[in-house]
């Protein structure tokens, strides 16, 4: 049990760093967001492609098509 509370600890540890990370250094996250999105479609030739593209927009922080304020164009 103590086990895996070590490994949670140093997990939450990792997120919290890649929260600060993308926080600081916005563009390159969505650059890699993009290069990530592009590689996991093509891998899986484009069958996953909606939801693809909605995690890589979640991870840029911007909202869906057909979310207040947002033009689906």
């Amino acid at each position: 049990m103590a086990r895996m509370f070590r490994k949670l600890t140093v997990l939450a540890g990792a997120a919290e760093a890649a929260r600060r990370y993308a926080k600081k250094n916005p563009e390159k996250v969505a650059q890699m967001a993009d290069k990530a999105g592009k590689f996991v479609d093509r891998q899986t030739k484009g069958k996953y492609h909606h939801q693809i593209e909605n995690a890589v927009r979640k991870v840029k922080g911007r909202p869906g098509p057909g979310a207040p304020g947002q033009s689906p164009y």
